[in-house]
C-alpha cells in the first residue's frame, strides 16, 4: 500500500513539474489606427466584441486619439485577426476597412459623418 502511495505521489509531482515547465506563448501589444472610432458608444463596441476573441488578453480604445491599444497572445492570434476582430466590429482598422453589414448596423453617432452619423454638432446661439 505503501508503494502505491508512494507512486501516486512522485506521479503527481512530476505532472505538476512538467505543466510549470510548459512554455505560454508571449504577450504583444499593439497600437491600431481606429480612424472612424467616435464616442464612447465606439470604445464599448470595440472592447466588449474583443474581450471576446481568443487570445485577447486587454483592449483600450481611446476615442480622443482614435487609437486602440490591444494585448495579444501570440501562440493564439496574431495582429491581422485583431485588425480584423475590430473590422468585423465595424470600425476601420489601420489598413483593413471596415465590415459593411457590422457598419450598418452601428448607431448613427458610431458613423462616419460623410453618411450622417457623428456626434451632434451644438447650436451656437
Amino acid at each position: 500500500m505503501r508503494i502505491i502511495r508512494l507512486l501516486l505521489v512522485f506521479m503527481f509531482v512530476g505532472m505538476g513539474v512538467t505543466m510549470a515547465q510548459a512554455k505560454k506563448g508571449t504577450l504583444a501589444t499593439a497600437k491600431i489606427n481606429t480612424p472612424t472610432v467616435q464616442c464612447e458608444m465606439c470604445k464599448g463596441t470595440i472592447e466588449r466584441y474583443m474581450y471576446r476573441e481568443d487570445g485577447i488578453q486587454s483592449c483600450k480604445v481611446d476615442f480622443k486619439k482614435k487609437v486602440t491599444t490591444v494585448k495579444y497572445y501570440t501562440d493564439r492570434t496574431n495582429i491581422e485577426n485583431v485588425k480584423t476582430a475590430i473590422a468585423n466590429a465595424g470600425y476601420d482598422a489601420d489598413d483593413v476597412t471596415a465590415n459593411e453589414d457590422s457598419y450598418k448596423a452601428l448607431p448613427t453617432c458610431c458613423k462616419k459623418p460623410e453618411d450622417g452619423g457623428g456626434q451632434p454638432t451644438k447650436k451656437k446661439q
